[in-house]
């Protein structure tokens, strides 16, 4: 009962998501499955026996014409109905029922903390209800077609055999309860299978991804032993794929042959028939247009019944997947407001106490005991070989994620009592893995849709960052399509180009603090210091943080912090650290030096 009570909840989840996205047509699409059943059985059982005994019997003509004549108006009206239905509104409605829900979880997917996206189980979960939304939104309108049109057929074509042959009900409720079983146990072998070939399918997804996506094809094509190997692992999880449907091959064979033979064409087509003309030729209990009537009365109630048989294992199925989908929109996100302070409108000192974090718990702390001070329009260079925690110190100070230990400041007060979303607003950033958008040279400035910004804003901010000479060979200029994802005529930007777009993002954006993320390290060491000393000239009103493995601006920053083995081993400007003759002073002869203009 209690999972009775789960199942009929999860789809009422459902139902509720598409009624609430369109309620006229979830209404009008059940007035209209009803309305249909009703015809079938005035037509085929009540219209036709009745006619049949007229002839029979030797009733008048008129009796019969008069009735047909009522039916046929019925009919041809409900034909009208079943057009505005399915015909117009469906086409309308159902795209619109499916947008809405997936946005939904797009929405959602955007304020779930990023800490989320490092557990495989939930990424696995997250991309099995995405792509599940729409197949399910089509299971709850199947599964309301079958339980209103089973519903009605049972208590009309009930009624009818109750009142013609009561013991023609009994085959059709036996055949009706074993199909029921049967179904249930084969929807349930079928999400199992489903979960257990999920892990592997993304593997697939995976490799398929890596032999047409244009951003492995020069790896692919210059290095065939990465081909090999993963043509090796394709067929190696293919077989256990494969491996999975043998295992169940059996089970999900007699199943299937219960549900569609045994419980159905058998006891219905064979045995029942057999019934029938011996109650009619033999014992006289029924005429001979009943038994016309009846067993095509039974025909239809029995294709009804497999599909109402259907109803509670497709919603069990239905339900499976919805779970998935209703934890998914419960998480709530960790790192939220306390407060909503409003912010300082200019840069103010940003200061980390005694900062630690780690990942997890089993890989230790990525950073410990972290303290740096951001004095305002300073400049920061954090620096430090790959793998030194510069990136996760950067989405610290994002909040991105929320220190394990210790405190993360803004002008005197702990950043989670400022409003999330505006403090974010506050941080113009450029990560080492930019991405360019499928969309405009100007959408990809703004982030948003072209007609929110000034043109004039989005070229001051290209020619900050560089890209205006780029943007002045462009035929389309702020309108060319980037990418050739969606238009033939796309333009594909090279390394250096796609870097200088996304850092014009950073000057369009009115923020305090600038967050650059070795955003120059497609570009050669020249290049790289005269963009990032372009950069820094031009976010002379704001607070800068610079990241890199490379110190070939460093020399301007006002303030250097090398990390090494979690935590930070030298501070102080580049006289002072080359004085100090460290690890800095090390790094910079092994590669600085060379850089000098």
């Amino acid at each position: 009962m209690k999972n009775f009570k789960k199942t009929i909840a999860d789809n009422l989840f459902l139902f509720k998501l598409c009624f609430k996205a369109s309620p006229g047509y979830m209404i009008l699409h059940i007035v209209e499955t009803i309305r249909n059943e009703i015809v079938v059985f005035l037509e085929f059982t009540f219209g036709l026996n009745f006619v049949l005994e007229c002839a029979e019997f030797g009733k008048p003509f008129k009796t019969a014409a008069a009735f047909l004549c009522c039916l046929l108006a019925f009919v041809v009206l409900g034909l009208w109905f079943n057009a505005f239905v399915f015909q117009k509104l469906q086409q309308k409605s159902q795209p619109k029922i499916k947008q809405e829900i997936k946005e939904m979880f797009f929405r959602k997917a955007k304020e779930i903390d990023l800490e989320c996206y490092d557990d495989p189980e939930f990424y696995n979960n997250y991309v099995l209800s995405v792509s599940e939304v729409e197949n399910q939104i089509g299971r709850i309108f199947t599964v309301l077609t079958n339980l209103f049109t089973g519903v009605t057929s049972i208590i009309l074509s009930g009624a009818f055999f109750i009142g013609s042959d009561p013991v023609s009900f009994i085959f059709i409720a036996v055949s009706f309860v074993a199909s029921l079983w049967s179904g249930k146990a084969l929807n349930k072998l079928n999400f199992k299978i489903r979960n257990d070939k999920n892990p592997y399918e993304r593997k697939l997804g995976y490799v398929n991804r890596v032999f047409y996506l244009n951003d492995y094809a020069k790896e692919v094509r210059l290095n065939t032993e990465i081909s090999n190997e993963l043509l090796k692992d394709f067929d190696e999880t293919n077989d256990k794929v494969l491996d999975i449907d043998k295992k169940n091959a059996g089970k999900r064979f007699g199943l299937q042959l219960m549900k569609d033979y045994i419980c159905n064409s058998f006891l219905i087509d064979v045995v029942y028939m057999i019934y029938l003309v011996y109650s009619a030729a033999v014992l006289h209990h029924i005429s001979y247009s009943n038994v016309a009537v009846m067993r095509g009365t039974a025909n239809r109630m029995k294709n009804r019944m497999r599909q109402f048989a259907d109803v509670y294992p497709k919603m069990q199925e239905i339900g499976l997947y919805v779970q998935k989908m209703k934890d998914f929109l419960a998480i709530e996100p960790k790192i939220t407001s306390t407060d909503n302070r409003p912010l300082p409108e200019k840069p103010t000192l940003i200061e980390l106490r005694n900062v630690s974090f780690g990942y997890n718990e089993m890989d230790g702390y990525i950073l410990n005991n972290i303290s740096i001070k951001i004095e305002p329009y300073s400049k920061i260079a954090i620096v430090g070989y790959n793998g030194a925690g510069k990136t996760t110190l950067i989405k610290l100070i994002m909040r991105l994620y929320d220190p394990d230990e210790g405190e993360i400041l803004l002008d005197g007060v702990n950043i989670k009592e400022y409003d999330i979303e505006e403090y974010r607003r506050k941080i113009g950033t450029v990560f080492q893995d930019f991405k360019i958008f499928a969309a405009t040279v100007k959408e990809n400035v703004l982030l948003d849709f072209a007609e929110n910004g000034k043109d004039s804003d989005v070229i001051s901010a290209m020619e900050k960052s560089g890209f205006d000479e780029r943007l002045a060979a462009l035929s389309d200029g702020l309108e060319t399509n980037l990418t050739t994802e969606f238009e033939d005529n796309g333009v594909n930007l090279s390394g250096g180009e796609g870097q200088k777009l996304a850092v014009a993002r950073v000057f369009y954006k009115d923020a305090n603090l600038i967050i650059l993320d070795e955003p120059s390290s497609a570009l050669d060491p020249i290049a790289e210091y005269h963009l990032n000393r372009s950069m820094l000239t031009a976010a002379n009103n704001k607070s800068v943080v610079f990241i890199s493995h490379r110190l070939s601006t460093t020399r301007i920053a006002d303030r250097i912090y090398m990390l090494e083995k979690v935590k930070i081993i030298e501070e102080g400007n580049h006289a002072e650290l080359l004085e100090l003759g460290g690890k800095y002073s090390q790094m910079w002869r092994l590669q600085a030096g060379q850089y000098c203009i």
